[in-house]
């Protein structure tokens, strides 16, 4: 798998994976935990995350534009690694939230993800650009040996940017356990136990008082307060140290993400030598181009630019649809499936852990057709990505008919033994398809990028990449607001419609991005 790539193809991958563990174990938890900790709405909890998960792809502009126009893109990688350790320094101070302080903590914990969502622009699109540039010497290198040779090396792209996917993914299998098994060793050593619908109930009591819940509610209180704490005397006490020791047992968690960040800090450091410096190349080979190579230069580099915004428009749909697993899907695992056994955030590991195990055989797919001569272009890899997308929402949409579920809301007013609970089957069915959409999608797209991207704006276009997954982001929240108001059968219908119809754009384009990449 490894034969004949760049030899700082697996220090770089190994340096991120150690970021990406520490950041999934935060992602993982976010939503339901900015929920549990200060009993805000889940639309406003999704909201922050919406603009969070956008500012960590949007600020990558800035980190681009910064390693470009300082040339020092390794400086700029390992800046990004400490702000993001501060970030998360922050996050793991176990600050118990009430009404007196809930107002500045919850704007302290808002800082605190700016900090991380911008030390990740600084390292993200950076470090991916000095990947695609490892390929890029690597074609020129071999390119004096004959075209059977540049061919080869050429097809080591995809499969490049698939194994720097897989060693993200290992991070994030690992991660989501954290923050959970933390949370309910805690609770155990408080006698409690752990439920994911009662900190919700808390809060409402602790807000509203017994008069001011339904009487299905307060049921369903007593009920889990019964089951996870024992016999209670002073409900309202009981609710706040619940909630107390549910939230502290999260935050000991992003302990573990500073100590990630240290360690892809110091892999990357040692392994810095094996890494080449895109800005540096280019500035001292532009100094050779003449008039007439300047002209024809600009020319290219506009078609170029023409077709890398095109793709960005379609894949904007999908990661709108795809990362809906930090918001709607996350929130479904919580409230339609049975989470007595499995922690709903556990549910986010299913993603890497088919990325890992589905990647060498796409690769070897992939590799087949290619030896064969029937490779499929990447612009027509992300086409198929997007039926797939779709078509897992079109399984989930027809299963959440099928069951009679209706909005989000209306489902957790039922009583808790009139709630029918989906089995494990349908999240594993689902992230299957969505993962193999992504592998189409997600590493071929960065190599797309690397391909069509002009050399000294190599920086700035992968963060443009990672910009458009901004914009996707900037929707998300759109997902919990139609999983709490319609049949979540119908919000699923949505997303496929979305994908289904990218599908088509990209197919329509795909002859011109064809001859645009070569």
């Amino acid at each position: 798998m490894f034969n004949k790539h760049p030899k700082g193809l697996i220090p770089a991958a190994l340096s991120n994976m150690g970021e990406r563990f520490g950041y999934y174990i935060m992602n993982a938890v976010l939503v339901l935990f900015l929920c549990s900790k200060f009993g805000i709405s889940e639309e406003k909890s999704t909201l922050i995350y919406s603009f969070f998960y956008a500012g960590i792809y949007l600020l990558s502009l800035v980190g681009g534009l910064i390693a470009d126009r300082k040339q020092n893109y390794k400086g700029t990688i390992m800046a990004g690694l400490v702000v993001m350790a501060i970030g998360y320094i922050a996050l793991s101070i176990p600050i118990t939230a009430n009404a007196g302080n809930t107002s500045w903590l919850l704007t302290l914990t808002c800082i605190a993800l700016f900090f991380i969502a911008f030390g990740n622009g600084l390292f993200k699109g950076n470090l991916q650009a000095i990947v695609g540039q490892m390929y890029d010497n690597l074609e020129a290198e071999v390119a004096t040996k004959g075209e059977k040779e540049l061919i080869e090396a050429k097809s080591k792209r995809d499969s490049g940017f698939q194994i720097f996917y897989v060693f993200i993914n290992i991070g994030g299998l690992v991660a989501p356990f954290i923050a959970p098994l933390l949370r309910s060793w805690w609770l155990s050593a408080h006698d409690m136990v752990y439920n994911a619908s009662l900190p919700a109930l808390c809060h409402d009591y602790i807000a509203k008082g017994a008069e001011g819940m339904s009487a299905e509610a307060m049921g369903n209180l007593n009920q889990l307060m019964s089951q996870c704490v024992g016999e209670t005397t002073d409900m309202a006490a009981s609710c706040a140290q619940y909630l107390q020791i549910f939230n502290e047992g999260i935050h000991y968690s992003f302990v573990a993400s500073v100590a990630a960040m240290l360690i892809s800090l110091i892999i990357f450091f040692v392994t810095k030598s094996q890494f080449p410096n895109p800005g540096k190349k280019e500035a001292a080979a532009a100094v050779t181009y003449s008039a007439e190579e300047k002209a024809a230069m600009a020319k290219e580099i506009k078609q170029r630019l023409y077709a890398l915004f095109a793709v960005l428009g379609v894949v904007i749909f999908f990661w709108f649809s795809f990362h809906q697993n930090g918001t709607s899907l996350s929130l479904f695992a919580r409230d339609f499936v049975d989470t007595s056994t499995i922690a709903p955030e556990i549910w986010q590991a299913v993603n890497p852990f088919f990325v890992i195990t589905l990647t060498p055989i796409i690769m070897m797919i992939f590799g087949s057709l290619s030896r064969r001569g029937k490779e499929i272009s990447t612009p027509r890899k992300i086409a198929i990505g997007m039926l797939i997308a779709g078509l897992a929402y079109l399984f989930l949409a027809a299963y959440s008919l099928i069951m009679g579920y209706p909005s989000a809301a209306e489902y957790r007013e039922l009583p808790i033994d009139q709630q029918v609970k989906a089995g494990a089957w349908v999240l594993i069915v689902l992230y299957f398809l969505l993962t193999v959409a992504e592998l189409f999608i997600s590493p071929l797209g960065l190599s797309f990028v690397s391909k069509v991207a002009p050399k000294h704006l190599l920086g700035l276009c992968q963060g443009l990449w990672l910009g458009a997954t901004a914009v996707g982001n900037l929707l998300l929240w759109i997902g919990p607001l139609m999983y709490n108001a319609i049949p979540i059968g119908y919000c699923w219908a949505i997303f496929m419609i979305v994908c289904f119809i990218s599908m088509g754009v990209m197919l329509f384009m795909v002859k011109w991005l064809e001859r645009v990449a070569k």
